[in-house]
């Protein structure tokens, strides 16, 4: 999710990429939405009605990745108490995202590339060739090339994973899509903790946005939602904002730097934007278009006249559409 020139040029490679069969390659420093961008690869994809199965490499030994990834049969090696299916076969179908590529022992890397290439695979301590329909979708936060220069991932493998390559910029490079990611996962994080809190101050994602996160969209979401979670207000403000962040940004512009600050006027301007484009997707329709802003109607008529009150709020800001 995004507006900068950077992100709109992964949703058209989304886009394009999206009805093919072909694999795909994200790599991206860790917490930039990999996993995001998998996902809408599957739902755009004409695999949509088939599972989506994420495997993370990196978390599992070799001996217990080869198992999670092709599966066991009972008595493969000790422990293997019952036979079981592997990620290949449940995701049969539909798409297998492998995170952490980069990680995977390079006997693993040789089963890997059979499947890319013959579709068909064995079960550990099993002899039945197994035949898989799924795409694969990979992901790294390493230099794949690199490590293929090294000797420490197969070449072959390499091309074959990255037939579509998509590389995410760090937050920090798109700071102008924070304000619509933090409006995202407001919204996610009230309706998941039960909670109503219509919006943000101006000063609150103005820190927001002069944040460096290096831990990029994963530490955003985590922050929205402490914010959300301990907030006492109906809006986040300034004070809501974890004192870590105030403190990092309040640092960096007391040592001269420039921070990738965004006035209140241009992230008036975002959400006033923003308001304006869902009305019109609703035909004018306050209440839906409330409803989908997820903020309540009150706040919508409040937002309007302010508009109105400026001479920027067009036909939505001017009358009576219900």
């Amino acid at each position: 999710m995004g507006e900068s020139d950077a992100m709109k040029q992964v949703f058209e490679i989304i886009r394009q990429t999206a009805p093919t069969q072909a694999s795909v390659l994200i790599q991206g420093p860790s917490g930039t939405g990999k996993e995001l961008v998998a996902q809408a690869i599957h739902r755009l994809s004409t695999r949509t009605k088939g599972p989506f199965v994420a495997v993370h490499c990196a978390a599992l030994s070799a001996t217990l990745l080869e198992s999670e990834l092709f599966g066991h049969e009972k008595g493969a090696f000790t422990g293997a108490t019952v036979q079981r299916k592997g990620r290949f076969e449940l995701a049969d179908g539909g798409t297998l995202f492998l995170d952490e590529i980069s990680e995977i022992d390079p006997a693993i890397q040789v089963k890997l590339l059979r499947v890319l290439e013959e579709r068909m695979f064995e079960r550990v301590g099993s002899e039945e060739t197994i035949e898989v329909d799924i795409r694969l979708i990979a992901a790294t936060n390493r230099d794949l090339r690199e490590y293929v220069a090294q000797g420490k991932f197969r070449e072959d493998l390499y091309f074959r994973l990255n037939v579509v390559d998509i590389t995410l910029p760090p937050l920090s490079a798109r700071a102008g899509d924070i304000p619509l990611l933090a409006d995202r996962f407001l919204k996610e994080c009230c309706e998941r903790n039960a909670r109503q809190i219509e919006g943000m101050t101006p000063d609150a994602m103005s820190i927001l946005a002069a944040y460096a996160w290096p831990g990029n969209v994963r530490e955003l979401r985590n922050t929205i939602e402490k914010m959300v979670v301990l907030s006492r207000s109906d809006r986040l403000t300034a004070r809501d904002v974890p004192a870590n962040i105030r403190d990092a940004v309040k640092g960096t512009a007391g040592g001269g730097a420039r921070a990738p600050m965004l006035t209140s006027g241009s992230l008036a301007e975002t959400e006033r934007r923003k308001i304006f484009a869902v009305l019109e997707k609703n035909e004018g329709n306050r209440t839906r278009a409330a409803e989908e802003l997820g903020i309540s109607r009150r706040t919508l008529h409040r937002k309007l006249r302010e508009y109105k009150a400026e001479g920027a709020g067009g036909e939505w800001a001017q009358g009576g559409l219900e």
